[in-house]
């Protein structure tokens, strides 16, 4: 998933301010991703990595550290911990999904093969682990740690989840904490921790972290049913085509009259998919407002992200990482 791509941005002008730090994260990323003895995993991984990604998820850690005033070094290695773990999760999901495209160009296991995107994606995961190792900080391993577990833990309820017509809003929620949204949340937190910020400030970017992973996944799911390949990174309809139950689904499914549900219980439950079924999908969506609900409930988790900034330091990062949670729903016209 990509941000649109425009002239200053909120996403722009974060990475404007953090440019320093960001090149001494992309240094480390490219020293960490190398391999004496196997150069299939610098292949793989620079093919993902040097796609044009806009580093979201390691440019939250700096600005949480920033924010709190931290002028140490360790903020270079969970940043690029962070993108390392994101990396991981990419490559593994790619070949979960069956996936062609990816930040708008074709995925690694379609390049090379499935053995070497879940292999080389292992290797990222075990570099995360070491370069977290390095801060010295057993709070931030745990918060990692945890993180990654919740990460695989969501994508596996989602395997069984995601294609049953009985999953609810309740199992969606959780699905999107787990596979998203554990990660925003644990790569604000730990900016926070390493800076040695107080508790209230540490908590409060945990929360910012998991709303805005929860508005970004909300509205990621949307655009599958209403963006362009241009702005999502991926072809849209690929939720559908996919079978995952996202919330816009949930939502009219919740409202589908008897042969509505037959419909959804035909291209989702039993894959039985066929031309037109796309747009079918699309008009149903519309007749129920599904679209609509799901942005207004994007928007309400963007204001719970705003508010938790509430009780950070005065300072332009703050106002960016606001800005920022405002344009992820601002994407959705």
């Amino acid at each position: 998933m990509s941000l649109d791509e425009a002239t200053q941005k909120p996403h722009d002008r974060l990475s404007d301010h953090l440019a320093g730090d960001m090149e001494r994260v992309n240094i480390l990323i490219r020293e960490r991703m190398a391999s004496e003895h196997a150069p299939r995993i610098p292949e793989v991984t620079a093919h993902l990595v040097e796609a044009g990604g806009k580093r979201l998820r390691p440019m939250l850690t700096l600005a949480a550290a920033r924010l709190c005033g931290y002028g140490g070094p360790f903020h270079i290695h969970l940043a690029a911990t962070v993108e390392f773990i994101h990396t991981a999760t990419l490559l593994h999901d790619d070949v979960v999904d069956e996936s062609r495209q990816r930040r708008g160009r074709p995925t690694a296991n379609l390049l090379w093969d499935n053995k070497s995107s879940v292999l080389v994606g292992d290797y990222l995961f075990s570099r995360s682990f070491q370069l977290m190792v390095e801060t010295g900080s057993l709070r931030v391993l745990d918060i990692l740690a945890n993180a990654s577990a919740t990460i695989a833990e969501g994508e596996v309820l989602q395997l069984t989840a995601a294609q049953d017509l009985a999953t609810d809003e309740a199992i969606y929620l959780q699905v999107v904490r787990g596979k998203t949204a554990a990660l925003f949340s644990a790569a604000t937190e730990v900016g926070g921790v390493i800076a040695g910020a107080p508790e209230d400030q540490v908590r409060a970017l945990h929360t910012y972290g998991d709303a805005l992973g929860v508005a970004f996944q909300i509205v990621d799911d949307l655009l599958d049913y209403g963006g362009s390949s241009a702005i999502i990174g991926k072809d849209v309809g690929d939720d559908f085509r996919e079978r995952k139950l996202t919330l816009p689904v949930i939502r009219a499914v919740a409202k589908a009259d008897a042969g509505e549900r037959a419909f959804w219980s035909r291209v989702i439950e039993k894959g039985d998919q066929r031309e037109g079924d796309l747009a079918e999908a699309l008009r149903l969506l519309a007749r129920h407002g599904a679209l609509e609900e799901t942005r207004a409930t994007a928007l309400d988790w963007v204001r719970k992200a705003k508010a938790a900034l509430a009780a950070l330091p005065a300072h332009e990062l703050r106002d960016m990482l606001a800005d920022l949670a405002d344009y992820v729903v601002a994407r959705v016209r």
